[in-house]
């Protein structure tokens, strides 16, 4: 049997990871300024976190959530401090998307509609409603498309009320990124956020803040769309959860009345899960890591800004895009190739994305800033 080949692939064969740096299976030494697309947010193999999950698989690895999981428990206590969300609930599964169907459900078993707000440029998963809310047709099959979602333009309040003028009463939920991550880091307007919230407010709508990518610290705030003071009603989130292992989460408002069966999963949550994800919030907290996140950002930034073809830096902590006047892809292979730097791209191909983890300390940033320098001038 081969692989589904779906997945176009660098000819690098990482064997090993530590922090900031990859090795590959030639003994050539990686750094890592991406992240497995903003996953790993606490370095890799943080010894408290490879600690935490070697004692977890002395106990036990899973059982089903018919049972008791105290970790859980103490998972959704230490989110919802950190995060400043205590009066939430938590709901856990596998990953992004599947946190992002189970919002969209929720959303609409709450108030009995049945049409999805989403927007241009946005990214929520590939599957079943999570593509049908993605904009990006190549990955949105015949079977998931479907007249009841609805697209409007980024940061367009005009378009936006017309949407809600014309639908509001169908409308179950809007759903939003709090930074578009594979759009190109691209933030939302002030305005367009408080005027999202309000119309939702005026409509009976469930606003849903996809934070997969743009969460757990990443943007300097532990949810981005924490910066603009706007209350989301459910919050989604994955990826810089647990450093690597497998796990997503949904933040519900407790307006949102729970019962027997509404949702349900087989492996979210499970034992060895809440233990990877309970280490990065310790470690997020112990090390303040957000708090380097604003830091390191920002230097990165300043020392970038003034390098040639350069265009624009879209940055909020250590989620950055940076613009070039050309396609990156050149710039993207010759830092992994000559340079032995991972970065990322997105659907803006002039975009260079940059998710190094938010442990990363100067003289790594450093590593990266002089690449791209010397890159940047022999183009």
């Amino acid at each position: 049997m081969n692989l589904f080949n779906v997945y176009p692939l660098f000819n690098i064969h990482p064997i090993k990871a530590q922090g900031s740096f990859l090795w590959d299976d030639k003994g050539e030494k990686y750094l890592d300024f991406y992240g497995g697309h903003a996953v790993i947010s606490i370095g890799h193999n943080h010894p408290r976190y490879q600690t935490q999950l070697k004692k977890q698989l002395d106990k036990i690895s899973f059982y089903s959530n018919s049972v008791q999981n105290e970790l859980q428990t103490e998972l959704a206590e230490k989110l919802g401090k950190l995060s400043g969300l205590e009066e939430y609930n938590l709901f856990l599964c596998n990953s992004g998307a599947e946190a992002n169907e189970n919002a969209l459900k929720l959303a609409s078993f709450h108030n009995g509609k049945n049409k999805v707000l989403y927007f241009s440029g946005s990214f929520h998963g590939r599957t079943s409603a999570a593509v049908s809310v993605t904009d990006n047709p190549k990955i949105v099959a015949p079977v998931n498309y479907d007249e009841r979602f609805i697209k409007s333009e980024w940061n367009n309040v005009e378009q936006l009320e017309e949407a809600f003028e014309k639908h509001g009463s169908e409308i179950s939920s809007v759903i939003i990124e709090g930074i578009q991550g594979v759009g190109g880091i691209i933030i939302p307007m002030m305005g367009f956020l408080t005027k999202i919230k309000e119309l939702c407010e005026k409509h009976d709508v469930i606003l849903i803040l996809d934070e997969v990518q743009s969460g757990y610290g990443r943007s300097g705030y532990f949810f981005a769309h924490q910066e603009f003071g706007i209350e989301a009603d459910i919050i989604t989130t994955a990826k810089g959860m647990g450093n690597g292992f497998p796990i997503g989460g949904v933040l519900i408002h407790p307006k949102f009345q729970a019962s027997n069966g509404l949702l349900g999963t087989t492996f979210g949550g499970n034992h060895l899960a809440c233990a990877a994800a309970i280490a990065v919030l310790d470690v997020m907290k112990d090390e303040n890591l957000i708090e380097n996140t604003k830091e390191m950002g920002a230097y990165i930034e300043n020392e970038i800004k003034d390098f040639p073809h350069i265009k624009t830096i879209r940055r909020k902590g250590l989620m950055i895009g940076i613009e070039l006047d050309r396609d990156c892809s050149e710039v993207r292979k010759t830092l992994l190739y000559n340079h032995h730097i991972f970065t990322g791209n997105s659907n803006d191909k002039a975009v260079l994305r940059i998710l190094p983890a938010l442990n990363i300390k100067k003289e790594e940033t450093d590593i990266f800033i002089n690449a791209l320098k010397e890159v940047l001038e022999n183009i």
